[in-house]
Formats: structure tokens, C-alpha cells, sequence
């Protein structure tokens, strides 16, 4: 395997070389290069110890454009993954061990590089010189390639493109420091956050949701995080994540990019317009024609700006993962902040899995999340759970979703940094089953960085297709001890999910006692009681 991989390499870079000496002649121009610098380097590096720890992580064999500078590093560099002294005697027996001693040019021309060195205090200067040249050279390469494919019928243009845009793409990442940081540096950052959130109340590491309860918990999607919604239909998954997106781009003016796969643009915006301007769903979507003066008025003067927000959506169907790393990629780098899927089992995974659902949503789930990490935004992704849990709510048993009901896949819910469940017992029970109409818990299943198995509430205003926070007074009618205190008053009863409970006991408290009554969360409560008590007649 390992003689396989090597002559793969050493094929690769011929067919580098090779297309380098073409495009070089065809252009009249000389190949990027800067022998000398690579001299100074490598002789650098046999003298002085401190140069080979400082470069080590830095540079690679494929820096060096002359061959035998190249043999010569990469003598230098196993030296020094064995921990062994690196000097001129060192390196001259390690080139002999490798069999690369005569074509180097023997220890004569080791000897001229020990001659060649710079001034130390340079040596960065230098690295940057080698890096630059390399990135031309493999600039080059790929245009070169590039042009050569673009005239093969036989490729696909689309994998063309991806490819193309791939390369290019990894050029770039390599050009970037090293990711490697000393825990020092990392916590001097992280004090840095913490300092700057201290002075300026507007200043966010995380991307807002825009739903209050839930960015405390939170703190926002942090770059790099998937975070998948779920739930059972009907639930509002796809008003959920409208809603944020709108949050986002109008109140905070981030950028987002929304995927639909399942929904047109036009449905999308119309989506989009009924929450902003209040206005019939029915006149809004055409099949209501009585729209009046007062109508048009109040939308022209509640979208503007909606109008003017950095919303991107992208329609495309079954949309492959490869696709959908090109065109992140792309809108990232026009400053796209966030990424919304909806929904992620409508994508498709690579042509090898056809056939294995399971497999193929598990290569979608752990792509997306290489793709957050890559890109540095947070993905949402909305996911449908399984049959199961919609027979369950068929059955009358309002029970909260599970993170085993995640449809087709468990590598959904380890790849996860964030795993969310809609859950509106109302849905079910029908209006006046809860406190508050269209009252909607937000259940945090999994949080990787957080508190899991814990809930925010926030309200459905079904007419206007959006969900909102609920207000203060509607707190104060959620729990009498004070709306700041409401939220860990209905987290007693997380395992109540198992036996039925559409909310925490203190709603039964609450709506049976009246609104005037505290409720003790250590109360005894009767289970069965409380299931029956929601369960349809």
C-alpha cells in the first residue's frame, strides 16, 4: 500500500513537472523559481538547529523547485522525525541510506550550501519566497490542466468545475498559517473574546439566532458548527429556520445563505413576506384577489427591509455534496456567515452509495460538518425524523422526539454539534390545549459544548407562518415567579418525555391553579394523571 501511494506521488508530480515544462514553453516565460533562496534554506537548516525547528512545520519537499534541494529537505526532515542531529555528516549519511547521495551531486554540493546561508534573522523573508514561487507553480499546473480538460468531451463540466474549484480552493487553505497553536495562544485569544464581549455588549463570538432563550443557552452558532433541526411534519421546521434566517439578516444584517431543496424561491419569499407584513397567507400566495390600498401600503412599508437583507437562496434540487461544497465555498468567500439546508435527506451523497440510504445520509451528515469546520460558518440543517415517531403522534401520544428517531442515520446525531427538536403538543391537542396559543418548546437534545436535554420556549403564530419569543407578560402568565425564572421551572420533568407529557408538570399547575398560584417544582405529581389530562377525548 505504502509503494502504491509513493509511485501514485511520484506519477503526480511527473505529470506537475510535465505540464509546468509546457505551459513554460508555450508562454516564452522561465518556470517560478528561486534556487538560491532554496540554497540559503537548506544550508540554514544543516547549521543551525533552532532554523530546522522553525521551518519544520512550515515548508515541504514540494517547496523546493530543484530536485536534488528537494531529496536533500526531504533527508533533512526524516533526521528529524527520528530525533536525530541534523548537520551536513548527518544529512550526507541519510541521502546514502535513501540512495539519493550521487544524484544530489555527492557531498561537494552539500558542502557549497553550507556556504550559501543567509542572514538568520531572514529566514521567514525566505520561506515566504519559497511558498510564493510554489503557489505559481502549481497556479500553472491546474490553469495548464485546466485547459487541457476543458477540451475533453468526455468529462463532465460540472465535475470539472468542482474540481477545478477544489484545487484551487486547497491552494489557498495551504497558503494559510499553520493551525498548529500552542494552548497559551489559544487561551490569549479566548481571553481576548471574553474581554471584548465585557466592553461592548453588541460583540457576539456566536451567530445570533435571533430567538432570545435560545442564544443564552447557546451563545449562538459558533463557526464550525452543524446544528440539526428536527421533527416530526407539521411541527414548523421549515418556519422555524425562515424565521432565524430573517432574524439574522434583518435585525443583525449578517449574511446567509438558504438551501431549499424542498421549496422553490418564489415559495420561499412568500414565506418570508407573510411573516414581515402581517398580511393573509391567501393574498400573499394569489388565491385571495381582494388585496387592498391599505394592503399594499402595509407591505411596501414593512419588507423594505426585508427588501434590502443579505438573504442568498439557492433552489437547486437534490443538490449533491459536492455541489453544495463548491457553491458554500463561494458565497463564504463573498461573506456569507451562516448556511441554512432544508432539509438535509434531500440532498445526495457520491454515486458509490446509491442504493445505501443509511451510508449515503451518513457521507451527507459528515461532509456538511467537514464543510463547517473547513469554511469556519455554522451549517443548519433541518432533518426529518423517522416513521416511528410519526405513528407515535398518530397514535395520540404526544411525546417528545428522541434522537434515535432521527431519519436513516445515527451518524446524524454523532456528527451533530447541536441537535434541536420542534415539539407543539398543540399541534395534536388542538387550540386552547395549552397556556399560551401556539405556545412551542424548543427541546436541546444534544449540545456538545452545553446544557443538553433541556428546552426553550418560544410561540407559532400559525396565520403569519413564523415563530417569535414569547413576551414578558407571557412569561409572567408562564410561570408567577418571574419571567427570567420561567425557563428552569418547566426543566423538572425532562424525563417525562417517556411517559406522554407534552409539557413539565408546571403547566398543569399553572392552568388548573390559575395564574395567580407559584408552583413548587418538588411538587408530587402523578404521571398517568398528566398524560390524561392532554390526551384527546
Amino acid at each position: 500500500m505504502a509503494d502504491n501511494k509513493k509511485h501514485n506521488r511520484q506519477d503526480s508530480l511527473a505529470a506537475e513537472g510535465k505540464n509546468l515544462e509546457l505551459a513554460s514553453l508555450e508562454a516564452g516565460a522561465k518556470v517560478p523559481q528561486a534556487i538560491d533562496i532554496e540554497e540559503s534554506v537548506l544550508g540554514a537548516m544543516m547549521l543551525d538547529e533552532e532554523s530546522v525547528i522553525d521551518l519544520m512545520g512550515t515548508i515541504d519537499e514540494d517547496h523546493f523547485y530543484k530536485k536534488e534541494n528537494s531529496l536533500i529537505f526531504r533527508a533533512i526532515k526524516q533526521l528529524n522525525r527520528d530525533k536525530q542531529p541534523v548537520d551536513i555528516i548527518t544529512v550526507s549519511q541519510q541521502l546514502r541510506r535513501n540512495g539519493d547521495l550521487d544524484a544530489v551531486g555527492g557531498n561537494a554540493y552539500l558542502s557549497t550550501l553550507t556556504s550559501k546561508i543567509g542572514v538568520p534573522a531572514h529566514t521567514d523573508y525566505y520561506t515566504k519566497i519559497l511558498i510564493d514561487k510554489f503557489i505559481q507553480r502549481k497556479m500553472i499546473g491546474i490553469s495548464y490542466s485546466t485547459l487541457r480538460r476543458s477540451f475533453d468531451d468526455t468529462e463532465p463540466v460540472d465535475e470539472l468545475l468542482n474540481s477545478v474549484q477544489q484545487q484551487y480552493f486547497d491552494l489557498a487553505q495551504s497558503n494559510m498559517s499553520n493551525r498548529e497553536q500552542k494552548v497559551g495562544q489559544i487561551i490569549a485569544e479566548k481571553i481576548r473574546q471574553l474581554e471584548e464581549i465585557q466592553r461592548d455588549p453588541e460583540a457576539r463570538i456566536g451567530v445570533m439566532s435571533g430567538y432570545s432563550d435560545l442564544d443564552v443557552i447557546t451563545a449562538g452558532w459558533h463557526p464550525s458548527n452543524l446544528v440539526i433541526v428536527a421533527g416530526r411534519p407539521g411541527m414548523g421546521k421549515t418556519a422555524f429556520v425562515v424565521s432565524m434566517a430573517r432574524n439574522m439578516a434583518v435585525n443583525m444584517k449578517i449574511p446567509v445563505a438558504f438551501f431549499s431543496l424542498e421549496q422553490s424561491s418564489v415559495e420561499l419569499v412568500e414565506r418570508l413576506l407573510i411573516a414581515e407584513s402581517g398580511i393573509s397567507p391567501k393574498k400573499i400566495k394569489g388565491s385571495d384577489r381582494t388585496m387592498s390600498d391599505q394592503d399594499w401600503m402595509q407591505l411596501q412599508d414593512r419588507i423594505a427591509d426585508l427588501i434590502e437583507a443579505p438573504i442568498y437562496i439557492d433552489e437547486t434540487p437534490g443538490l449533491s455534496i459536492s455541489d453544495f461544497r463548491a457553491k458554500a465555498r463561494r458565497l463564504v468567500t463573498g461573506g456569507v456567515k451562516a448556511i441554512i439546508i432544508d432539509y438535509l435527506q434531500l440532498m445526495t451523497g457520491s454515486r458509490e452509495l446509491k442504493g445505501n440510504r443509511e451510508q449515503e445520509v451518513a457521507e451527507i451528515s459528515r461532509s456538511l460538518k467537514g464543510v463547517a469546520k473547513e469554511l469556519g460558518v455554522p451549517i443548519i440543517a433541518l432533518a426529518q425524523l423517522n416513521r416511528a415517531a410519526a405513528d407515535q403522534s398518530r397514535e395520540g401520544v404526544t411525546k417528545r422526539p428522541q434522537l434515535t428517531q432521527l431519519r436513516e442515520s445515527g451518524a446524524i446525531e454523532q456528527d451533530a454539534d447541536i441537535v434541536l427538536f420542534i415539539h407543539r403538543p398543540e399541534y395534536y391537542l388542538g387550540n386552547g390545549s395549552q397556556p399560551i396559543q401556539g405556545l412551542s418548546e424548543i427541546v436541546i437534545a444534544k449540545h456538545r459544548n452545553g446544557e443538553s436535554n433541556t428546552s426553550v420556549y418560544v410561540k407559532y403564530i400559525a396565520e403569519q407562518m413564523r415563530f417569535v419569543d414569547l413576551t414578558r407578560e407571557e412569561k409572567i402568565r408562564l410561570n408567577p415567579k418571574g419571567p427570567e425564572s420561567y425557563q428552569g421551572q418547566f426543566q423538572s420533568r425532562m424525563n417525562d418525555m417517556d411517559n406522554g407529557v407534552p409539557f413539565g408538570d408546571g403547566y398543569r399547575s399553572l392552568s388548573q391553579m390559575g395564574g395567580g398560584v407559584s408552583f413548587d417544582v418538588n411538587e408530587n405529581f402523578d404521571p398517568q394523571a398528566e398524560q390524561d389530562l392532554y390526551m384527546p377525548e
